[in-house]
């Protein structure tokens, strides 16, 4: 389970995130860019990944990892059930999307602190 304050203390110990208000959502972007929203009410994340990533993630977790059903989805924005998803699968899930839309400097930054742990 993740809670959506660790879904936020997560997403925001990133290299230059921001959140913001996106709909009835909170947004969390990188250089204007978003890499993941909260809904917070539904207990659900939705994350930018690439195709490849979102089979991976989801073939992981079917039941709380999927893809949004509509073209959005074949783009891969991810959704996922907070409630019930593992935490360590989440952070990374997390990390893969916020390096799919940083510029690479910070990306290759991320990759590198996340392989030091």
């Amino acid at each position: 389970m993740v809670s959506i304050e660790t879904f936020r203390k997560l997403a925001l110990s990133f290299p230059e995130t921001t959140e913001e208000p996106h709909f009835e959502k909170t947004s969390f972007r990188v250089k204007k860019k978003i890499f993941a929203t909260c809904d917070a009410t539904n207990k659900i994340a939705c994350l930018k990944l690439s195709e490849i990533c979102q089979n991976v993630f989801s073939m992981a977790d079917k039941t709380n990892v999927y893809a949004v059903n509509n073209k959005w989805g074949k783009q891969g924005w991810t959704l996922i059930a907070l409630q019930n998803v593992q935490e360590d699968l989440f952070a990374e899930a997390l990390t893969v999307a916020f390096c799919e839309v940083a510029p690479k400097k910070l990306a290759e930054l991320v990759r590198r602190t996340s392989n030091e742990k």
